[in-house]
């Protein structure tokens, strides 16, 4: 728990609305396209596309060896046979967008945790209409703080709160037809964590780059880990190097199903095995600064 050492009231107001006035997630990175959303959201993803024409999004070219794909007229027309797939991917990925954008007016210093993760799946659950197993939440949206890596949901009771100083992973997901957005990220108010912020958004961009059909997963890994390790983070005048941890994996998702059996590293091992065509992967890197890259379950 968080104390002041003046007991003053008026110190410990001015206190906190000073640390308040600093927590404010970036916002420059946002690129707003047209859009009928109101913040807080309070129009459903149907009737913002009554037609079904959901924003495309960011299109990554295959690169090198794979090029040809790109240009291919075969490969194009191979590719409208998922398109019933990837329209749902697409109401999904902008009902997440539109949610993580949310997420930067609903996060605050002194929020429990719980709170946190109610109200982002009941937004998740208002702008993509929810209908039973047809569209809803793909699974519990977890809130792992600092040395906490991954997969910490709070339960009822947990009285846990997020705070100026610290690192939260926002892990959430949706799904339109049984087809999953699965998508992180991480929240820090206090600025000299955004280098390593940095650090791991970069490397899961390079991920996303060169991730493709016949890519072997191993390459993928080694580009992930050559920029994560690239990076150094100064907090309180000490250098730390990043590092990629090595057993917390990317992995494929399936109909219906969060996780898959193929799994991607942040390095460069695991089997020499290739992604295949039809396949759905979640490109997640994750780094640490103060440990040795290795995670371990642990409590909850």
């Amino acid at each position: 728990m968080q104390k002041f050492q003046n007991n003053n009231e008026s110190d410990l107001k001015q206190q906190e609305k000073k640390q308040l006035s600093k927590a404010k997630i970036d916002k420059k990175n946002w690129q707003e396209g047209q859009t009928q959303q109101t913040q807080p959201p309070t129009v459903r993803i149907d009737e913002q596309f009554p037609e079904n024409q959901y924003p495309i999004g960011e299109i990554q070219y295959y690169q090198r060896d794979q090029a040809f794909r790109t240009s291919s007229a075969e490969f194009k027309e191979k590719d409208k046979l998922m398109d019933a797939q990837i329209q749902c991917l697409r109401k999904a990925a902008e009902c997440h967008r539109q949610v993580r954008k949310y997420c930067q007016y609903l996060i605050r210093p002194g929020k429990k945790l719980i709170d946190i993760c109610e109200q982002i799946e009941e937004m998740y659950r208002f702008l993509v209409s929810e209908k039973g197993l047809d569209e809803g939440i793909a699974f519990p949206t977890g809130c792992s703080l600092n040395n906490v890596a991954a997969h910490y949901s709070p339960n009822n009771g947990d009285i846990t709160t997020i705070e100026y100083d610290d690192v939260c992973k926002i892990y959430s997901g949706v799904q339109v037809q049984g087809r999953i957005i699965d998508r992180a990220f991480t929240v820090a108010f206090n600025p000299k964590y955004y280098k390593l912020l940095e650090a791991v958004k970069e490397s899961t961009n390079t991920g996303i780059k060169e991730a493709g059909i016949d890519v072997r997963i191993p390459d993928i890994g080694a580009a992930i880990q050559e920029v994560m390790e690239s990076y150094e983070v100064e907090i309180d005048g000490k250098i730390y190097p990043v590092k990629p941890i090595r057993n917390l994996f990317n992995h494929s998702i399936k109909f219906y199903r969060i996780h898959g059996k193929k799994s991607i590293r942040c390095v460069k091992s695991g089997p020499n095995v290739k992604m295949e065509e039809g396949e759905q992967d979640a490109i997640e890197t994750f780094g640490v600064i103060n440990g040795k890259g290795i995670v371990f379950e642990d409590g909850e």
